[in-house]
Parts: C-alpha cells; sequence; structure tokens
C-alpha cells in the first residue's frame, strides 16, 4: 500500500522526524510539502560551499543524513520524500534515484507544453533533473537519498527530491547548490513555464505514485489545505463577506449552511441525562476550593455528571486561557494570565484528595510562552508523582508549536501515556484549528512513541469528512507508533463555531474501532459521546501494562 500524503508548508526537522518514524510503518509512504527558508547539508557538503557564514543567512540551517552537498529548500519548491522499501540488491539505491528523476522529469514537460525548458532530463555524472539551455546545463530539481533497514530487515528510503517552481533563486547565492560551481541553479518560472506550485506538487504526486508502486498495491491519498471549488453558487460575492472560519469550511469542500441546525433536537444517543448528585457535588465543591480548572466545565464536555459522578475529572493546568481560536472549541481565548507556581501543589492535592488511581492532566496552548507551557505541565507530573507514587498519569498536550524540546520537558516527567489530538482529517485541518497542522500533529506522537512512551491520539467526527478520511487518519496513527485512539461526535459549542455536518450513528463508530484496530492500533474507544480522556483508565489497562509505583 502506498499512501500519498500532502502535507503543506512545514519544518525540515518536523518532516525528518516524521519520515523517520514512517521508516518502520507497514506500508510505503510519498510525503509532499514545503519548507520555509532552510539551507540543508548533505553528507558530503564542504563548509566552504557556503559562501556566507550560516549564522548571517536569514533562513534555517540543518545538517542532513541524505546524500549530497548543500542545497536550498524554500516557498515555491516542491519537496518530495519517498519512505519506501526497495530490494535488497545493490543496484537498488540508483534505481530508486532514476524512477524519482523520472517522475520530475514527466512533470515539467506536463507543464511545459511550450517547451520554455527546452530539453529536460539527466546529466552525465551529476545526479537531479536538468534543462539543457543554448549555453549550458542548469539544475532544475536536486535529489538526495538514503537508504536504511528498519527493525523487520527491509531496506526502506528516506528523503527525496525537490523540485524548483516559484522559489526565490537569489537565496542559492549564498551557497555552491550542491557542490557545483559552474552550472547554475533555475527554475520552472525563470524558464517561462507559468504554473502554481500546488498543481506540481498534485501531477509530480501522481508521477511519483505511478513509479513506486501505487499501481500494484494501491494508493491513498489525503491533502492539508486543499482549496475545493467553492460549494453551492460559488460566486465570490456571496461568501466574500464570510466569517473565516466559516470560509476555510467551505474552502475545504464543505458547504457552511448545509450543517445541521443548532436548533435541531439532538438524537437520543446524543442525549445525556443531568446526574447532580453527592459525587459530583463533592468534586464540585474540591475544585472550587483548590481554585482548580477542569477541561470538562472549560470545553462543555458531555460526560461530565457521568465522570464527576464516578470521582474522574480532567485538570485543565497553564490557565483557562488559550493562546489559539480552534473552529470546534468552547475554551476562552483572550490575553493568558501569568502561570501560578502554586498549580503544580494543588492538583497533586486534588489527585490525594480523590484518590485516583489515574490522573488526566491537559492544557491550553501557551504560544506566548518560550517554552509552549511545557515546563509547567512537568512540574504538575512531577508534583503528581511524589503526592501518589501508584497513580498513574496522563498527560494531554498541545504542539508546543513543534519544538522538540518543549516535548522533551514533558517527556523528562516520564507520564504514563503521552497525549496529543490530531482532531480531524487532514482536509479539515485548517478548517477546524488554523494554528495547528496535521503533520506537526504527527510529529509529536511520532517523537513521543520513539521515545518509548505510550502514546495516544484523539479525532472528532461531524465536520464533513469521510469514513475513508478517518481510516486513513487511524492508519497514519498507527503508522507513527501510536497505541490508543478516541473518536467522538463534534458538538457544536456556540452559533459562532463550526456547524455540525451530520450525526454519525452508533453503528458507525462500532466501524471505526473495528477498522482501527486492523491497522494495528492496540486500542480505540469510539462512540457518539467518547472524548480525548473518557475511560482513560481503562483505556491503558486495555493497550499496555499499567507502569505503577515508582521508586
Amino acid at each position: 500500500m502506498l499512501r500519498r500524503r500532502h502535507v503543506g508548508r512545514v519544518s525540515f526537522e518536523e518532516a525528518n522526524d516524521l519520515q523517520r518514524a514512517l521508516l518502520r510503518a507497514a506500508d510505503d509512504y510519498v510525503l509532499l510539502l514545503e519548507h520555509p527558508p532552510t539551507y540543508t547539508r548533505g553528507v558530503r557538503a564542504l563548509e566552504e560551499h557556503f559562501l556566507v557564514p550560516p549564522a548571517s543567512l536569514d533562513a534555517v540551517v540543518v545538517d542532513a543524513d541524505r546524500g549530497g552537498d548543500v542545497t536550498y529548500h524554500g516557498p515555491g519548491q516542491v519537496v518530495a520524500w519517498a519512505i519506501v522499501t526497495v530490494p535488497d540488491d545493490p543496484g537498488a539505491g540508483r534505481a530508486h534515484v532514476a524512477r524519482l528523476e523520472d517522475a520530475v522529469i514527466a512533470t515539467v514537460r506536463h507543464f511545459d507544453v511550450d517547451g520554455r525548458a527546452g530539453e529536460v532530463g539527466r546529466l552525465e555524472g551529476y545526479p537531479g533533473v536538468w534543462v539543457h539551455l543554448e549555453d549550458r546545463p542548469a539544475k532544475i530539481a536536486a535529489v538526495g537519498v538514503r537508504t536504511e533497514r528498519d527493525d523487520a530487515g527491509r531496506r526502506r528510503t528516506l528523503h527525496g527530491v525537490a523540485l524548483n517552481v516559484t522559489v526565490d533563486l537569489s537565496a542559492f547565492a549564498a551557497i555552491v547548490p550542491c557542490g557545483i560551481a559552474d552550472k547554475p541553479v533555475v527554475s520552472m518560472a525563470s524558464l517561462g513555464v507559468t504554473v502554481e506550485p500546488a498543481a506540481v506538487e498534485e501531477h509530480l504526486g501522481a508521477e511519483l505514485a505511478a513509479r513506486l508502486g501505487a499501481a500494484e498495491h494501491g494508493e491513498h491519498v489525503a491533502r492539508v489545505e486543499y482549496v475545493a471549488p467553492t460549494v453551492g453558487d460559488g460566486n465570490a460575492s456571496s461568501v466574500g463577506h464570510e466569517r473565516p472560519l466559516l470560509r476555510r469550511l467551505r474552502q475545504a469542500g464543505v458547504d457552511p449552511r448545509a450543517g445541521v441546525s443548532l436548533r435541531a433536537r439532538k438524537p437520543t444517543w446524543l442525549r445525556v441525562e443531568a446526574s447532580m448528585g453527592r459525587d459530583y457535588q463533592s468534586l464540585r465543591t474540591l475544585t472550587e476550593d483548590l481554585h482548580l480548572v477542569t477541561v470538562c466545565e472549560e470545553a462543555g464536555c458531555p460526560n461530565i455528571f457521568e465522570c464527576w459522578s464516578s470521582g474522574t475529572a480532567t485538570f485543565m493546568v497553564n490557565g483557562d486561557r488559550c493562546t489559539r481560536n480552534c473552529g470546534f472549541c468552547l475554551i476562552d481565548t483572550r490575553k493568558p494570565l501569568p502561570l501560578d507556581p502554586s498549580e503544580p501543589t494543588r492538583v497533586a492535592e486534588a489527585v490525594v484528595r480523590l484518590g485516583l488511581s489515574h490522573a488526566v492532566v491537559t492544557c491550553v496552548a501557551r504560544d506566548d510562552l518560550a517554552d509552549g507551557g511545557a515546563g509547567a505541565i512537568a512540574a504538575v507530573v512531577r508534583a503528581i508523582r511524589a503526592a501518589s507514587p501508584r497513580t498513574s498519569v496522563e498527560v494531554l498536550i498541545s504542539d508546543f508549536q513543534g519544538r522538540a524540546t518543549s516535548l522533551d520537558l514533558v517527556l523528562d516527567a516520564a507520564p504514563d501515556v503521552v497525549n496529543h489530538n490530531i482532531e480531524t482529517v487532514a482536509r479539515l485541518q485548517r478548517a477546524a484549528r488554523p494554528s495547528a497542522g496535521y503533520l506537526r500533529s504527527l510529529t509529536v506522537l511520532a517523537r513521543a512513541a520513539r521515545a518509548g512512551f505510550t502514546t495516544k491520539s484523539g479525532m472528532m467526527v461531524g465536520l464533513g469528512e469521510s469514513v475513508d478520511e478517518v481510516d486513513e487518519t487511524m492508519a497514519d496513527l498507527a503508522a507513527v507508533g501510536v497505541s490508543i485512539v478516541t473518536i467522538g461526535q463534534y458538538l457544536r459549542p456556540t452559533e459562532r463555531h463550526l456547524p455540525v455536518a451530520r450525526w454519525w450513528e452508533p453503528e458507525e463508530f462500532e466501524d471505526l474501532a473495528a477498522r482501527g484496530l486492523r491497522h494495528g492500533l492496540a486500542h480505540v474507544q469510539a462512540s457518539p459521546l467518547t472524548r480525548s480522556s473518557y475511560h482513560a483508565r481503562e483505556a491503558l489497562a486495555t493497550a499496555t501494562p499499567v507502569r505503577l509505583g515508582r521508586s
């Protein structure tokens, strides 16, 4: 199976960590993406090929484990990385590179209908794709590949090709591109081939798939920030005044007007009876007494009566104000307040007083803090450990804007479960959470799984996704090492939030759970009212041996 993923603009470091995780996946993957301004040094790079000090460049400089020398990546360049299994023979690497080059050659020729790029092909002794101009050859696409064996002994490929479409060629003036001083770098745009990078990315993806086994084994495609034709009447005047939230949803191919009315009566399986008995009131008194915030209240969770009546709550730390404005979330988005240094102690005291065997700690996104609030989350985990050593701890974290150093702060505190929600399918990411990203969430989970942690993720349905898209998302989560997945029905908090496209039926959730298990997930909690921390203790017990009693 070949899974093709169009994942938008992402940092080299995040994409690299994701492809490292996919190295161990059962299926083959092709990642199509774009980097922010980045210079990369391959394993054979020479420092003198930087013509200016790297520290003076207005771009990131990173070392890559691919072959080749120094090159540049930036907006307007289509990057394609292939993580596929190749035969175990000496010529497999070169044959793989040839397939990548063939895909690029076919793509350039497809869009160059007037022959402006001249002859497009290879140059003896020089990897990559070249155009043969009147005076000398010029490189239009760089190739850098690495092969490794995975744990199962398969020979797998990493990295791939970078095709210049509309990229700023002046950025190459700071280096000797690919260590070749006497041959220029060109782009499709500089040769007079006018085309949008998105169109090139789509065609290159198809060309790669055709050469990397999709025709034989099947292909599944998912796109981030996919822009479909306007749904409905489609004229600019009818949608130009829409709020950005609804406009993004429409661009993702979902008509905001076709959803379920906020005033429509919920189906019977979504109606929850309020039960404010003694246990519920005791927990409310406790949270008020210790001045604690629970996501149960802040996010309007439908399971609050069930969970609180059984003495279970999910503590929300780092304040009650989020720096992001996701289209589905009810949490306060006003300017956040400073962190409260007494919060870890108060959460730990609540865990003790409730006698919790499993504590769930979640957080608001704190992009205003240098570490994204990771250090404060780690302090809460350590406080719980000190106060109640036999309590297992689950953290539900933000993406920390992709910073691995922030994630490491949380991992160093050794929680039992690292949970980060991918929230929705690739196509609807930008509509639902414009400050996050599909690849970034996968990378956070991949990094935690690679560090040896039990990882968990959650998503909601009812925003306009298809069954196949949910299935693909679960396949990706399993591929990066996630053990536990939760899936529940999206409920619209207010009319200012994303509309519900439809109600998913209980039988459909049962089908999703079965699909997830077939992808290799250890536990899938899927039901209309499932939320991220719903039955969290039971999920951990099912997925992995519970690690209790730390010394």
